[in-house]
């Protein structure tokens, strides 16, 4: 089982506060350091100091740590072009020597659109299926080649489709909880699917969708890795993790509905039953990013039982 920590920095956070909190995850063990792409915050909070890029900051990130993975869950389609965002990309993967990842959706959140000028159109599934099409085509066409493509949305002309990644392939992460076309383009382009937040008894069906979609189009589905993301709040006692769930504003019980709460036990028997349904990768989403202790207590009373 791998075990990335997963951030939300539009909530509230500094490229200080994120470079502390990768450098601690990379020096405690953990597999990677992944980061939401929003521009405003949600529910409560101001979100001072303002948000971060996701790939501004996962670019200084890559400079500043040496083993940890690092990505995005998940980037919108809305935010960029598909043709900058493959550049992007692949210049982050070069400056952290192969440790990035890409994660793409539709994105969701109109009201940051609407604060920041960024166009949402209804048709942004369209535009996700082109832009997986884009972005794999882009950095899979030989050097002296040449890619073009021709969409609905999309248009590229004789493009060199450089510079590439240092990953070849550069690992792809579509999720979502649709029953049709996320499992489609899962199957499609990525090497990961992720099933998104949900309580536990929706994640089989979920897997059982992408996995029929990979058999569909006659893919190995073991050649798939399922993953998942769930908000953590734990402690070494009940009162430590009601706690840890106060300061984020929920109880224990709310965070166990779909991540990962209250005593080291119980969040090993929660990973223990989502490991028989074939998930091998957590995304442990922290939203405190100033308790690096849970993450130490993390690192040494959970991790260790899936060595």
């Amino acid at each position: 089982m791998d075990f990335r920590i997963f951030t939300e920095p539009q909530q509230g956070a500094s490229y200080d506060d994120l470079l502390a909190v990768a450098q601690t995850a990379e020096r405690l063990g953990f597999d990677g350091f992944f980061r939401s792409d929003h521009y405003l915050s949600m529910g409560e909070g101001d979100g001072l100091p303002g948000p971060t890029d996701a790939w501004t900051s996962l670019a200084g990130l890559a400079r500043e740590t040496s083993r940890i993975r690092l990505g995005t869950l998940v980037s919108s389609v809305t935010y960029r072009h598909p043709g900058i965002l493959a550049i992007q990309v692949a210049q982050v993967d070069a400056m952290s020597n192969g440790r990035v990842e890409l994660g793409l959706g539709t994105g969701w959140f109109e009201r940051e659109h609407e604060a920041y000028g960024i166009p949402f159109p209804e048709k942004r599934f369209g535009m996700l299926e082109e832009q997986l099409e884009i972005v794999t085509g882009l950095w899979s066409t030989p050097e002296g080649s040449r890619f073009d493509f021709a969409g609905e949305h999309y248009r590229l002309v004789d493009s060199p489709a450089l510079p590439k990644p240092v990953q070849s392939p550069l690992p792809v992460i579509v999720g979502g909880s649709g029953a049709l076309r996320t499992p489609a383009l899962a199957a499609r382009f990525a090497t990961e699917y992720n099933t998104t937040f949900g309580e536990l008894d929706q994640f089989g069906p979920r897997i059982a969708r992408v996995r029929e979609a990979c058999e569909r189009i006659g893919r190995d589905p073991a050649t798939l890795t399922l993953s998942m993301p769930g908000t953590v709040a734990v402690g070494a006692t009940r009162a430590d993790a009601e706690r840890r769930a106060a300061t984020i504003g929920r109880s224990v019980g709310e965070v166990a509905k779909g991540g990962f709460a209250g005593t080291a036990n119980e969040v090993v028997d929660r990973v223990g039953h989502l490991a028989g349904l074939g998930i091998t990768r957590i995304y442990l989403q922290v939203l405190d990013l100033h308790d690096h202790e849970q993450l130490e207590f993390l690192a040494s009373e959970v991790v260790p039982h899936f060595g």
